[in-house]
């Protein structure tokens, strides 16, 4: 069984417009809406290469149904958690070569939403595997992640993270599964302005021998580095035009969570995630993962223990 957890899910609305002016009727040329949240996103990313998921969360008002309904169409079972006030809306704005992003807040979780999270997580199946990903609402503090953390220790399920809060450092005690962290939020974890290759690299492995089984770290056109205990893998992106780049790192992590389970070497599951997530970034919203054949015969994997694999 496989669940994802949004805590705080969206819905995203991508706009196209030729200019973005101050005091003017900026008039769009295209719009499109879109269920989201990083947890979302897997979940459908999932459903698009045949595997079932239960998407968990909290949900609120008209746009948290839309997002329900929308997930139900697309044969996405769903277990919300129904708060009051408002599901947010994020924009997303593009003009000629500029992309600008405008992302909510979202409604606040009461004691009693809160409670019923955690005893959602706490029924889940064990041995079971959950995404839990992106930011928590208002009104929950971040420590959830931790205690999440802890009932999938305990209960033996395979936690996969990625979120970009500092709890993520005290959850690796609990031995999460996988964790994806961005160039930036390792930096911010370890309290640096900015990382050398050879930095991520340390680093990666830091988080290894504080808890983490396996570690993927995206570095956006730079590609990814991979650690595990046998692994040290980096693997480059394909070229195109980046249209919107809000949710290729959950395509990334959904597309190499597949083909690692479905029996793909790291290497090959690293190349397929590298296309996934630059189709992502190449379309508006969530690719359809039509381009993926083309893609993956730009990219490169070198492993950094003992040079190229493949060209």
């Amino acid at each position: 069984m496989i669940y994802t957890c949004t805590l705080n899910p969206a819905i995203d609305l991508f706009v196209e417009t030729d200019d973005l002016l101050p005091s003017k009727v900026n008039r769009t040329q295209s719009e499109d809406y879109q269920a989201n949240g990083k947890g979302v996103n897997v979940s459908i990313i999932l459903k698009k290469l045949g595997i079932s998921s239960t998407a968990l969360g909290f949900k609120a008002g008209f746009t948290g149904a839309y997002i329900q309904d929308e997930l139900h169409a697309m044969g996405i079972d769903t277990d919300f958690v129904e708060i009051d006030g408002v599901t947010r809306v994020n924009i997303f704005v593009h003009t000629g070569e500029q992309e600008y992003k405008i992302v909510n807040r979202g409604p606040k979780v009461d004691s009693h939403a809160y409670n019923e999270m955690i005893e959602k997580i706490n029924s889940l199946p064990d041995e079971s595997t959950l995404f839990v990903s992106g930011s928590a609402p208002r009104g929950v503090d971040e420590s959830i992640y931790k205690e999440i953390a802890k009932i999938a220790f305990d209960k033996q399920i395979d936690l996969i993270l990625d979120i970009s809060s500092e709890v993520l450092m005290d959850c690796l005690q609990y031995n999460p599964f996988l964790i994806k962290p961005n160039k930036e939020e390792l930096a911010h974890f370890y309290g640096k302005e900015d990382l050398t290759e050879d930095d991520i690299i340390y680093y990666g492995h830091d988080l290894l021998d504080k808890g983490a089984k396996h570690v993927l770290i995206s570095l956006g056109e730079d590609g990814a580095i991979y650690i595990d205990k046998d692994h040290l893998l980096k693997v480059s992106s394909p070229e195109g035009k980046v249209i919107n780049t809000a949710c290729a790192g959950d395509t990334m992590l959904a597309m190499f969570y597949q083909k690692m389970q479905a029996g793909f070497s790291v290497e090959d599951s690293m190349i397929y995630a590298s296309a996934a997530g630059s189709s992502t970034a190449f379309s508006k919203g969530l690719s359809d993962l039509e381009d993926i054949s083309e893609l993956i015969k730009q990219i490169n994997t070198i492993n950094l223990k003992g040079g190229k694999t493949n060209e």
